[in-house]
């Protein structure tokens, strides 16, 4: 055998073991058209009615922790409320169903009342049916309007990116039930 021919053995013989063993880059290129990022990006608008109910007999928003008790309470800081909030076409709970929120908002303010929010809006209707956006951000309530942003999404939405603009529609000041409308802008592909 060769010199030539004896490292032509150990270099297949090597890249066989490495292939056979399942060895992998950690990290690699990617055609972007096996994710379909080959096509045209789109911006779509979604206007929806998100309802957050917490009283009654089926809330669609629970608390799991209550604000402390070691702080200022005026903010409701600490308080976690994880939820499954109906969203709808028009400002009333029997419109057309779109979708749900799903997710968690906290209280994190201690000057003035801030929520965290996270949720995954899971969509019903039509071709978005099974897709769902995620939402992340700030909502300071008492603002006139409000921004959160798009952070991803699956489905049609995946690599999804924006914002969702928010201003609220109605407070029951006596049960904290609130409706707020969303008009959230989506690119995806």
């Amino acid at each position: 055998m060769t010199t030539t021919n004896f490292f032509l053995f150990i270099t297949i013989l090597l890249h066989s073991c490495h292939t056979l063993t399942g060895a992998e880059d950690f990290v690699g290129p990617i055609d972007r058209s096996l994710l379909q990022l080959d096509k045209e990006e789109k911006v779509s608008h979604f206007k929806f009615y998100w309802h957050d109910t917490v009283s009654g007999k089926n809330p669609s928003s629970v608390q799991v922790i209550p604000p402390t008790n070691k702080v200022n309470t005026t903010t409701f800081f600490g308080l976690v409320n994880m939820l499954d909030n109906p969203l709808t076409l028009g400002p009333a709970l029997s419109s057309k169903l779109v979708g749900r929120a799903q997710g968690f908002y906290a209280s994190t303010g201690q000057i003035e009342v801030d929520l965290l929010m996270a949720m995954n809006f899971v969509f019903v209707d039509e071709k978005y049916n099974g897709s769902s956006i995620t939402i992340l951000g700030r909502n300071p309530i008492f603002s006139k309007t409000r921004e959160l942003a798009v952070i991803g999404g699956t489905g049609v939405f995946r690599f999804a990116r924006g914002y969702a603009h928010l201003k609220t529609y109605s407070v029951d000041l006596k049960t904290l039930d609130a409706i707020v409308e969303y008009n959230v802008y989506v690119i995806h592909y």
